[in-house]
């Protein structure tokens, strides 16, 4: 534990670029007047809500870094950023190739610099696999072996403050540790030195071991509000506010990954949903696997949710529409005829299950199951519940639908 270094909290944390998550701020600011500061913390919520802005911008505080947080007067180094302070590390799971040429450095400075101009851009290997070609859909897997751990991590985290008040490692998606290095990295945690700090973020808590969750003080992020995303895509990405609108609306709470969507492919992407909609009503097993082999062979795995969110908010205005007959209520006014001949047509249908059975499918695009699969079997869930049917298969059991399906 280490006392902060501020007389006074007259600071607004993270006011030159965190969005939302009033709560955390409170958090940040609670553990900052008491005047305490632990060893390590984690941050963690669903993708794309602001962990690695956060973690940066306490980063940035602890050592009196002026850049996310306006400190003025109290700012007590001379760096622009987190980016060029000696004493804060960044680390980012790393692919196979990386390791195996020895070029990490090499693969994460380039990401380090775009994090650097913005905390909350896209820089993970396994959403953005190439930074030259935002087409690119080959799905990514990134770790942190041992090999990385020891020759780069703990590396780092032996290093004593050059100039600020410490060390700090910060280490981000930390679930995709590997069993080694999550074994020597816990030897760290039980040991830590008087001069560092570690800042982790997750997705996934559950995929922690239990002795590296037991060690760290635990900041969870909420999921992003409608209104703040759109505020955000105002601001920040200089937005209509007609197309901020709705491009909140089909965010699914993901700002970071919004930001990358066309206002005008995602409304022109609903023809194909309402397609999709229509071939899995009545079966049409030829559609629905073409429809899906494409939707994989065109879309990364950010384009395979904007596809699901786009899907989601339709499945809702039909919910909406059919309760209140209300346009204005609506996402897809433009679509209005489409819309009210769906909700004549499948009046029985459950589509809160439906938008269920979708939110189901999104961790599993994050984790790698193909999209032509996940697609496939939506659309034959889909099939059952139009027609206000229960469904055959549990949801607990996905594989039985296809042989090769697994969560």
């Amino acid at each position: 534990m280490t006392t902060t270094a501020y007389s006074n909290l007259s600071f607004d944390f993270g006011d030159q670029r965190l969005v939302g998550q009033s709560f955390a701020r409170k958090q940040i600011k609670r553990i900052l007047q008491s005047g305490r500061i632990s060893h390590a913390y984690l941050f963690s919520g669903s993708p794309g809500i602001g962990k690695k802005a956060f973690a940066l911008a306490f980063a940035e505080l602890i050592n009196g870094v002026d850049n996310l947080t306006s400190l003025g007067e109290q700012a007590f180094s001379k760096k622009s950023s987190w980016f060029t302070h000696p004493d804060i590390h960044v680390f980012l799971p790393v692919p196979s190739s990386a390791v195996r040429n020895k070029n990490i450095e090499k693969e994460l400075r380039p990401r380090l610099e775009m994090l650097r101009d913005d905390p909350y851009e896209v820089v993970d290997f396994s959403l953005r696999p190439s930074l030259t070609d935002d087409a690119s859909s080959k799905n990514l897997q990134a770790f942190y072996p041992i090999d990385y751990f020891r020759d780069h991590i703990r590396k780092a985290a032996r290093l004593k403050p050059n100039e600020g008040r410490k060390t700090i490692i910060m280490l981000t998606d930390i679930e995709h540790m590997r069993k080694e290095a999550a074994n020597a990295f816990l030897k760290l945690l039980e040991e830590p030195s008087e001069d560092l700090i570690f800042f982790l973020t997750t997705s996934h808590t559950e995929a922690l071991l239990p002795t590296i969750l037991s060690r760290c003080q635990h900041i969870q992020l909420s999921a992003l509000k409608t209104r703040e995303i759109e505020q955000a895509l105002i601001t920040y990405e200089g937005l209509s506010e007609k197309d901020a609108a709705y491009l909140a609306r089909v965010s699914g709470g993901n700002y970071a990954l919004t930001r990358f969507f066309d206002v005008d492919q995602l409304k022109s992407l609903r023809k194909e949903i309402v397609d999709y909609l229509r071939a899995a009503y009545v079966q049409d097993a030829v559609k629905i696997s073409a429809m899906a082999q494409d939707w994989q062979s065109r879309e990364n795995i950010e384009g395979q949710i904007a596809i699901l969110n786009v899907l989601e908010v339709f499945l809702r205005d039909l919910l909406v529409f059919r309760a209140t007959q209300n346009k204005s209520l609506i996402t897809n006014a433009d679509q209005l005829e489409v819309i009210r001949n769906f909700c004549e047509t499948l009046g029985q249908a459950r589509l809160q299950d439906m938008i269920e059975e979708v939110n189901r499918c999104k961790p599993m695009i994050y984790q790698y199951v193909q999209g032509k699969i996940i697609f496939t079997v939506l659309a034959f869930r889909f099939s059952n519940l139009m027609r206000d049917r229960d469904l055959p298969i549990p949801a607990s059991e996905p594989h039985n639908h296809l042989p090769a399906f697994s969560e």
